[in-house]
This record gives C-alpha cells, structure tokens and sequence, in this order.
C-alpha cells in the first residue's frame, strides 16, 4: 500500500476513534425515594425520560445506612448544591400537597421545583386505581369475566367518606392532629363485612358511620362548619373531587381496608368458576386433576398482583408528575 494512502487511512481512523471517545458522557440524575418499595414506580416514571444526555439511578438517601423515609430523603437534598444538577427527591405527597403551605414540609414539598411528589396520598393510591382493579383480578385468577363494578363502587365510596376527609384535612391545615386524627377517620372508613353481591349494605353501613361522626364533628366543633365548603371549593382546584377521595387518603388504609377487602372475595368467586368449568369439561379425572393443577399453578396471591400494578398511567396526576419532569429536564438544559 502506498505511504501517502496507508497515512490518510491512519489519520481518518484516528479522528473518528477521537470523535468517538470524546463523546460527551451522559448526565447521572440520581432520584432519591422513600422506602424500598418506591424504587420500582419512580424507575418506571422516569426511563420515560432517558437518553443519550442523561440518565437516572433511583436510590435510597443514604448508602452510608439504612435510613429511609420522607424525612431523610428531604434532609439529604434539600441543603446540598447538587440538588437539580445531579440530584432530585421523589416522594409520598401525603397531605403535604393538599396542605399546600399550612406547614414547613408542605411548602419545601410544593414550592421546590427539584422535590416531585405523587400527588395522589402515596404510591398505594396508584395502585388502587379504580378502573385496573379489573385487570389486577384478571392477573391473579386468570379469569377476564367482570363481576363487580369496582369503578362504581369506589367513586360511591369515595362520595360518602368525602365530606369526613374535608374535616380531616382542615383540621390538619390548622395543626391540630389530636381533635380528629387520620387514625380515627381511617377507622370510620374501612369497609366491614362486603359482600360483592350486595355491595349496597356495605355502603349503606359506611354511611350510617360517616353521618354519625359527622354530627359529633359538627356539635363539638361548630366554629368550623362554615369553613368545610370553602375548603372542599379550593380543594377541587387541586384535583380532589367528591369521587376521587380515595386517591388523597392513606394509601395503606385504601389498600389494606378497602381494595384489598373486595378484591380477596371478587378473586376467590372468579378462581371458583373457573375450576367447576374445568370440572365440567374434564372428560375424565386425569383431565380433570391435570388441568385443575395447571391453573391452580398459575395463579398469583392478588394481595402481590395488586402491589405489581402499574396500569395506572391513566390518572391525571401521572400526568401531572409527566409534566413536572418535562420542566425539570428543559430548565436543566
């Protein structure tokens, strides 16, 4: 090969091995969350946004221990210079966001732009999402046929707890967590004995309790009564509608006392089904005992399915979480 060639082969290959490493690197965006069990929905959220400037690695605020939580995620981010360059917090809204600035944390929570927050109460309410319930009984039970309106249901529950939740959270913007606690709301709001066929006495029962507190509220505490409707008038604003409760309060409680309540006995009439119908067309026992355990193999514990759930991507407060990232990522740019 001629010297003068063989020289501008060289020089070629070098320049474009230069351009190559000398790409710049993407940008490392590490989200700190609360606990362990946020890790999965904020990765979810935020590989959305990835690509060859940036990235994000979603990790607990300390790798020096153990400490998790709201707290230590905000302590950890808040006081440091990396904070929106290479660092965001993602948390649990709580009540913070529909406290707007009643407290200190409600209004580092809100007014910071590089601390994002669910919106809904916590990751739990995403979970519970009304209209997936569906889908999370047909993962669990492998059966797709519809036996109870879980969308109705939870908008007609949400609708009776509403005017309680409003009293919760005024007393809460006004700092006192002793004259009506979220222990006691939880406690009026869990549902009891639900039958999925006559899911009407369950609410019914919910409602005779919700009245009751309500009177208690009302005679006790008469100052407040007249600010109960302003309230729930600025609430709207913020997304909480009559219908939409669920999604503000305690997560855990929704799950633990209300979805999971009607989820359990929906999944247990829709595994039954299914395996009379693989006994009515088993053509004899072997048929029968095979296919009966092949199903039974195949089921998952709904109490995980629903934990695994991410088809809530259709609620406008992930929208709302969408767009803050968008922000975030032009104003960083």
């Amino acid at each position: 090969m001629p010297t003068k060639l063989r020289d501008n082969i060289t020089s070629s290959y070098f320049s474009a091995a230069h351009g190559l490493y000398s790409k710049k690197a993407p940008r490392r965006i590490v989200a700190y969350v609360e606990s362990y069990d946020d890790v999965a929905f904020w990765r979810s959220l935020l590989e959305e946004f990835e690509n060859e400037d940036h990235y994000f690695q979603v990790m607990l605020p300390s790798d020096t221990s153990l400490a998790k939580g709201k707290k230590m995620v905000l302590m950890n981010t808040l006081n440091t210079d990396e904070l929106g360059k290479s660092l965001i917090a993602c948390v649990d809204s709580d009540y913070d966001f529909l406290l707007q600035e009643a407290t200190f944390t409600s209004r580092k929570v809100n007014k910071n732009k590089y601390v994002f927050q669910t919106y809904t109460y916590a990751i739990e309410n995403y979970q519970c999402f009304a209209e997936s319930l569906h889908e999370v009984c047909v993962q669990a039970t492998l059966n797709d046929r519809p036996i109870f309106d879980f969308d109705r249901f939870m908008k007609q529950y949400s609708q009776i707890v509403y005017p309680l939740f409003l009293w919760n959270i005024l007393f809460y913007r006004l700092r006192d967590t002793n004259s009506f606690p979220m222990y006691d709301l939880n406690g009026c709001a869990s549902l009891r004995d639900i039958s999925i066929r006559h899911p009407e006495k369950a609410l019914n029962a919910l409602s005779h309790r919700v009245n009751v507190r309500l009177s208690e509220l009302e005679h006790r505490y008469p100052e407040h009564k007249s600010s109960i409707a302003p309230l729930g008038k600025e609430l709207e604003e913020l997304g909480l509608m009559p219908e939409t409760t669920y999604l503000y309060m305690q997560g855990h409680h929704i799950m633990d006392n209300v979805v999971l309540k009607l989820l359990v006995p929906v999944c247990a009439t829709l595994r039954r089904e299914r395996e009379e119908e693989i006994k009515r067309l088993a053509e004899h026992d072997m048929q029968f005992h095979n296919e009966l355990t092949c199903y039974q193999n195949s089921q998952v514990n709904v109490e995980i399915m629903l934990k695994k759930n991410n088809a809530y991507k259709r609620l406008y407060q992930y929208d709302w979480l969408k767009k803050d990232i968008i922000e975030y990522l032009k104003k960083e740019e």
